[in-house]
């Protein structure tokens, strides 16, 4: 069961995947008016932490209680508020376009509901709000199958491609969409190199 999988692995003492904010979202929020900011599958908060220091009033979700635990812990040690919410998205009363940002940060969602999450989260985001977005790709099996340090699914439909992110996010004007080969040195559990999917979209 994700959930147990989940809570196992943030029940460890350090961060699994450490407490510095990913690289790509430190760039793009910095290019962004701070606002209302809603963070899905966020794990241990290092994200939704790192984005409350600049000003945005941050908004999380997970499935695991033992994720909202450390994140905030984290934000008490970084001296800021989230608010962070544990459930799965059917259950939680977010609002349309309640919010000025996205960010899908290694959000990987099961193959089943994934596309369907994407398109209904984004009903969450005000016109011209933007999406930020990376994610393990299809081709992040390969770099998997020689390195498990470097983490993600083992499930290739779970994983992302070009074609799939343009059709969950129709409505949006892309701004940058790309496949690359990145070094990752996020915690233990996100060491060394792969294959992501980096979106940056503006809801029309």
């Amino acid at each position: 069961m994700m959930k147990e999988f989940w809570d196992n692995r943030y029940a460890e003492s350090e961060f699994a995947y450490g407490t510095e904010a990913n690289d790509f979202l430190k760039e793009k929020l910095l290019t962004l008016p701070v606002g209302k900011i809603l963070f899905p599958a966020d794990g241990e908060g290092r994200n939704a932490v790192y984005a409350a220091t600049l000003g945005w009033k941050v908004t999380s979700f997970d499935i695991s209680e033992e994720g909202r635990n450390k994140a905030l812990l984290l934000a008490t040690n970084k001296q800021v508020e989230i608010d962070y919410h544990v459930g799965s998205l059917e259950n939680l009363n977010f609002k349309k376009e309640q919010f000025d940002a996205i960010a899908f940060i290694f959000a990987h969602f099961p193959s089943a509901i994934k596309s369907n999450y994407h398109q209904t989260i984004a009903g969450f985001l005000k016109p011209g709000g933007v999406v930020i977005f990376e994610a393990f790709s299809k081709k992040h099996i390969e770099y998997n199958s020689v390195n498990e340090k470097v983490g993600g699914p083992k499930d290739i439909d779970t994983l992302f491609s070009i074609d799939e992110i343009k059709k969950d996010f129709l409505n949006f004007d892309i701004i940058e969409l790309s496949e690359q080969v990145v070094e990752l040195n996020e915690g233990k559990y996100h060491v060394g190199k792969g294959s992501v999917i980096r979106f940056v979209g503006k809801k029309k």
